[in-house]
């Protein structure tokens, strides 16, 4: 019998539902890290779990980098004084067109959650756009991850690499790290593209920073509402 096999024997179906929920419980986007580099080899673990991630026919589109060190300063230096120009909307996937109904209740639930725990007053937009920035500092994290995929694979590509960023950030929990997933480093795909060294064909989906969570930090102390399987979820059939 496969290694694999014995393992799966070791845990009770009870465990193994238990430990993944715990984990999606305990997960959440992290916005201020310790200045604590993550292990070559826990970084290495994280993405060996992250490497199962199902993909439309076995196509594995994901790409990663992993900036850390100086190449991640250098990397964010960049980034931010792009973003702090102005200049940006440099998608290689077209974003939201808008945000309505239960959509829209739902980004203005959780960005409110952000500004009011953060003391920011409702309708600053001069701190909402200081906070925004934020993302180019990647919050401090000793590590940031660019997600790309082949242009070819179109929208597939894409959502097969959502599926992959969703298994790396619950690996790196289990592992005692936390994250943060970044559609705003995408806003500038160009760049990323050219500092990277990444071909034309090369699409940028997100970015993930990531590193040792400062939980006791005040940024990190809220939490994010799900919807009830009943707004979600239609049953057809006994």
């Amino acid at each position: 019998m496969s290694d694999a096999a014995t393992q799966r024997r070791e845990y009770s179906t009870e465990q193994r539902i238990g430990v993944l929920e715990e984990l999606l419980q305990e997960r959440f986007s992290c916005r201020a890290f310790l200045d604590k580099p993550v292990p070559r080899e826990i970084i290495d673990r994280v993405l060996g779990a992250a490497q199962r991630t199902a993909s439309w026919c076995n196509s594995q589109p994901w790409q990663v980098i992993i900036a850390s060190g100086a190449a991640k300063e250098a990397f964010r230096k960049l980034i931010h004084a792009e973003a702090s120009s102005g200049v940006g909307d440099d998608h290689d996937f077209p974003a939201p067109r808008e945000y309505r109904g239960v959509y829209l209740e739902r980004r203005r639930e959780s960005g409110f959650q952000l500004y009011n725990t953060l003391g920011i007053r409702r309708g600053d937009r001069a701190a909402y756009a200081r906070q925004a920035l934020e993302n180019y500092n990647f919050f401090g994290a000793p590590h940031v991850a660019i997600i790309h995929t082949d242009e070819a694979l179109g929208v597939y590509g894409a959502v097969d690499c959502g599926g992959y960023v969703s298994n790396f950030m619950l690996a790196a929990q289990a592992l005692g790290l936390s994250t943060i997933p970044q559609a705003a480093l995408a806003r500038h795909s160009g760049l990323i593209r050219k500092h990277f060294g990444l071909g034309d064909d090369r699409r940028v989906v997100c970015g993930i920073s990531f590193g040792y969570g400062d939980i006791d930090h005040l940024v990190n102390s809220y939490r994010t509402s799900r919807a009830s399987l009943a707004d979600t979820v239609m049953f057809v059939g006994e």
